[in-house]
């Protein structure tokens, strides 16, 4: 269904710091910056981008949105927790683990990355 999504980011190499960790973490390579200053993760399954705003104003949290990523099990979603902890992010919403959602039942993380846009890795069990 989606080809791409791109969040803003106040320090592209403070965000790539950020999303190397979190992603690698999914087992993802390293973003690469291109020659606009902007950072791509680029997947089979997408792209995944960051850019500075181009209106020139400071970038920050969609009201009401997340990006989730894909976690193979529980223990991997642990990981891209403590990696996006360890780089600068911050943790919200309820501590990673099970709940229930309308689809059965999900074990979520839940991350601030360092712009403010909350992200989450889901396993669906």
């Amino acid at each position: 269904m989606f080809s791409h999504i791109m969040v803003g980011g106040n320090d592209i190499n403070e965000s790539k710091k950020f999303y190397d960790a979190v992603l690698g973490a999914l087992g993802h390579a390293p973003g690469v910056i291109d020659p606009n200053g902007r950072c791509f993760y680029i997947t089979e399954a997408g792209i995944f981008s960051i850019s500075v705003p181009i209106d020139g104003k400071p970038a920050g949290p969609g009201n009401g949105s997340t990006v989730g990523f894909v976690a193979k099990n529980a223990a991997e979603a642990d990981a891209w927790h403590a990696a996006g902890i360890a780089n600068g992010g911050i943790t919200c919403e309820d501590p990673p683990g099970v709940r229930e959602g309308g689809g059965g039942q999900l074990y979520l993380a839940y991350l601030r990355d360092p712009a403010g846009n909350k992200i989450c890795a889901l396993q669906r069990m």
